[in-house]
Formats: C-alpha cells, sequence, structure tokens
C-alpha cells in the first residue's frame, strides 16, 4: 500500500467565507489536473465555520507534485482564510514529505492493519 493521505481541520478566519469558497473553486479546478491525485473533498459544517478536507494521492511522488502546486499557487491565500485546527498524515510518508509537512503542524500515523477494496 504505497498511497499516502491526510486530513485537515481548519476555522475558517473571521470575514473570510466568501474569499474562501472562491479558493476552493480553483484549488479543486487545479488540483483536477494532477494525475496522481486519487481523493481531493471538502466539507464544510453547516454554520460555515470550519471545513475539513480528506486528500488521498497514489504515492509520495505524487503528494510532492500536489505540494508544489500548492506552494506555488495558492497556500498564501489560502493561510490568510483559516486557521489550521489539526492535519493528520496517513501511510508512508517519505522524508520529503515529513520534512514538507512537519513544520504546518502535521502528525504521521503508518499503516496499523485493515485492507481497501
Amino acid at each position: 500500500m504505497n498511497n499516502i493521505s491526510w486530513n485537515l481541520k481548519l476555522s475558517i478566519n473571521e470575514g473570510k467565507l466568501d474569499d474562501f469558497k472562491a479558493l476552493m473553486t480553483e484549488m479543486v479546478a487545479s488540483t483536477t489536473a494532477e494525475e496522481g491525485c486519487m481523493t481531493y473533498d471538502w466539507y464544510i459544517m453547516p454554520d460555515g465555520s470550519e471545513v475539513h478536507i480528506q486528500e488521498r494521492y497514489a504515492d509520495n511522488g505524487a503528494a510532492l507534485v500536489h505540494l508544489g502546486n500548492f506552494g506555488e499557487h495558492f497556500a498564501e491565500r489560502f493561510m490568510a482564510c483559516v486557521t489550521p485546527r489539526s492535519f493528520v498524515v496517513y501511510g508512508p510518508a517519505g522524508d520529503d514529505i515529513r520534512g514538507a509537512l512537519t513544520p504546518m503542524g502535521a502528525v504521521f500515523l503508518d499503516h496499523f492493519g485493515g485492507f481497501r477494496r
């Protein structure tokens, strides 16, 4: 199992919901072009206060492509709209992924058991 995935929980900053919605649309369109992205789902609380993002990539290389695109095109605007609450990475994260995501507060969990269909 080489897939790597993560879940982010983010609070939307006061007055930034409309900016964040527009940014989400742009980010989803951009990420659709990334061949190694397998899942890219955004969920919002009914009151618009919190967003959860679930992402899954074919492997570390695909995740790095996404992180490069995020950093180049979206990171500054994204971080102006949200306050991170938790960031959990699942799977065999390589040193490059760990190095990129640790400063963002990510915690890393290795696969322990189970299966996927």
